[in-house]
């Protein structure tokens, strides 16, 4: 029996907010029978660059979005839902504008929904995550940055999504839990925090009202605690690495006078926390059943 997996995301200014979204779409598209691309009416050409990648696998859906719906970042669950419920697949695969897979996963990632297809208590597959800060060279190991998601679920349970992020399953209509989920023992490329500071100055300008706020975040990369980063010693996916030249910024200078706040005061015990117990502090949004 041949098992098959559908792609979706939705994405909206993907150009003028400095989202990687065609390098994502292109990532996939190797693994998937189908990608389906949500598409919100814009003021760029996103809509042209994804009809411009010429696949036959992709389906657009255009879509409007509530501008009006300001409750912890719904618009982006209403908007992923769409995407998803067009899905026709065994499995659905949700990547974000701004995550990419690497080529070297692809393989894995087949082999771990055909290990764990035949298995109903497994509903979805948990990526660890690399979340890239500042440039390229350099990621983020805070545990205020989940360090595990999943992307990957069964498009044959009742899911449905409380934002852009992440699922929720419902079962014979009971109180909603976190998908039963197995590791999927392969990687998401987070590029979000390396886009151009102005990009994502941008992009936290356009989309802070969707979260409740009527004033975005200052955004300066060189403002962060450097307890948090680490050097990146892999290596990119191939499809990300033209945006990486055009579209990323290319080096990182902290502010040797930035004073960390309590916030990253309190990731920092955590982590020497983790590094003592070997337990994991981060956010999970997931049980592992296998």
């Amino acid at each position: 029996m041949t098992i098959s997996i559908s792609g979706f995301t939705f994405i909206r200014n993907g150009v003028e907010l400095g989202f990687p979204f065609e390098a994502s779409i292109r990532s996939l598209l190797p693994l998937v029978d189908e990608f389906v691309v949500a598409v919100g009416a814009g003021s760029d050409d996103t809509l042209a660059r994804v009809r411009a990648i010429g696949d036959p696998k992709i389906r657009i859906i255009e879509t409007r979005w509530n501008e009006r719906m300001a409750d912890r970042g719904f618009v982006y669950a209403q908007q992923k839902m769409i995407a998803q419920y067009a899905c026709i697949g065994d499995w659905a695969f949700y990547l974000e504008g701004d995550e990419v897979v690497h080529e070297d996963d692809l393989a894995t990632i087949r082999a771990s929904v055909e290990l764990h297809h035949g298995n109903p208590a497994v509903e979805a597959l948990v990526f660890d995550y690399i979340h890239f800060y500042g440039s390229p060279q350099w990621i983020s190991i805070s545990p205020g940055w989940y360090r595990r998601e999943c992307r990957l679920i069964r498009n044959t349970i009742r899911s449905y999504a409380p934002d852009g992020q992440y699922w929720l399953v419902t079962h014979e209509h009971k109180r909603p839990r976190n998908p039963h989920a197995a590791l999927a023992n392969a990687h998401i490329y987070h590029y979000g925090w390396i886009r151009r500071n102005e990009d994502m100055q941008k992009k936290l300008d356009q989309v802070s009202k969707y979260w409740g706020s009527d004033t975005a975040t200052k955004v300066t990369y060189s403002r962060f605690d450097k307890r948090a980063l680490a050097p990146f010693t892999g290596t990119h996916p191939q499809a990300v690495r033209e945006w990486l030249r055009t579209g990323a910024e290319q080096e990182l200078h902290i502010d040797p006078a930035y004073q960390p706040t309590p916030k990253e005061n309190k990731y920092h015990f955590m982590r020497r926390l983790e590094s003592l117990t070997g337990l994991d502090f981060s956010r999970k949004h997931f049980k592992l059943v296998a």
